[in-house]
């Protein structure tokens, strides 16, 4: 039997995807990489610096290997970028047992939640936590397919979408067709239990069920954000109370303030604007403008251009990829 693996790519250096079209090829770059290598993925969830994936695989590592390269072309043709994308390595953890399984999967499925973005898991549309008991909570609504004629826009070069798989009408490969949602309804077994373990907030019986289970460590979110540096999984137990504070800046709203108000300032009509055709000089100085502006009291000059909400020097310089040489 194929072992349960949770794999980590991140980048703390820069912003892996910046718009909802980053996300999308992202999801399908691993759908792709998780069908050509005959593996099993049992939940996803992606962010701006990194994604998380529960998979069962014979060679995790040459998903992982897959799955980065074709995002990496993509990214770095969009944004004529060179080099690796993401850390060198990625984070791998194996588990075993069903008490260990269904921790992992409750840690992945509300990624959304421990990032503060929204209130329950089934909010964030870039995690696969509406793939599961869809009869069961109502949501048997077919998904609107693209024309086939622009399948290509949402696929690597001189790639099809495999037999038997759909493409949503956004350019997302189903996650339906891609995640192996019957297998972990068996695991969690009731739709019941798995709302329940979608609410409840981490405790010390998580931990105490897996080490009556087995030997193996028992999985906790500390463990799992190691993949992710710099993150203070503290705050994800916090976040889990449900309160998102809409005046906070997330990645992909910073991203698009910089890609869409501020490089076509610095570039003409024709050109292709992106942050890592100016030098790094030009992105220190939208840096420095943008904390300034960030630091404006609200309402001195009107609404500003971060719409009023709350930065940091840290999200100024990963979005500008200031930190990625």
């Amino acid at each position: 039997m194929r072992q349960t693996n949770h794999l980590c790519l991140s980048s703390h250096d820069e912003v892996m995807y910046r718009n909802e079209e980053d996300l999308i090829m992202g999801f399908n770059s691993l759908a792709l990489a998780v069908i050509e290598t005959e593996s099993r993925l049992l939940a996803e969830a992606f962010m701006p610096t990194h994604n998380h994936k529960v998979i069962q695989s014979d060679c995790p590592e040459d998903l992982f290997r897959k799955e980065r390269y074709t995002y990496t072309r993509y990214f770095n043709a969009k944004y004529h970028r060179r080099g690796r994308l993401g850390e060198r390595h990625c984070f791998q953890l194996t588990v075993e047992g069903v008490h260990h399984t269904q921790t992992l999967l409750n840690y992945v499925i509300r990624q959304g939640i421990h990032h503060g973005l929204v209130s329950t898991p089934f909010e964030y549309k870039h995690c696969s936590a509406n793939c599961f008991f869809k009869k069961e909570l109502g949501r048997l609504a077919d998904s609107a397919l693209i024309k086939e004629e622009l399948e290509y826009k949402y696929l690597p070069e001189h790639k099809k979408i495999p037999l038997g798989y759909h493409m949503g009408a956004d350019g997302l490969l189903l996650r339906d067709d891609v995640v192996d949602s019957k297998y972990v309804q068996e695991i969690y077994i009731t739709a019941r239990n798995f709302l329940f373990q979608m609410n409840k907030l981490t405790d010390e019986k998580a931990v105490q069920i897996q080490q009556e289970e087995n030997e193996s460590p028992p999985v906790t979110l500390d463990m799992l954000e190691r993949g992710v540096q710099e993150y203070d999984y503290q705050k994800a137990l916090v976040n889990e109370q449900g309160r998102v504070n809409n005046n906070i800046l997330t990645d992909l709203e910073m991203c698009h303030v910089i890609d869409e108000k501020i490089l076509p300032r610095y570039f003409k009509d024709n050109e292709e604007r992106s942050i890592y055709s100016l030098p790094e000089s030009k992105r220190a100085e939208i840096g420095n403008a943008l904390w300034l502006e960030s630091r404006d009291s609200f309402g001195r000059h009107g609404k500003n251009i971060l719409c009023n909400k709350k930065t940091s020097p840290a999200q100024i310089r990963r979005c500008l990829a200031l930190n990625n040489r």
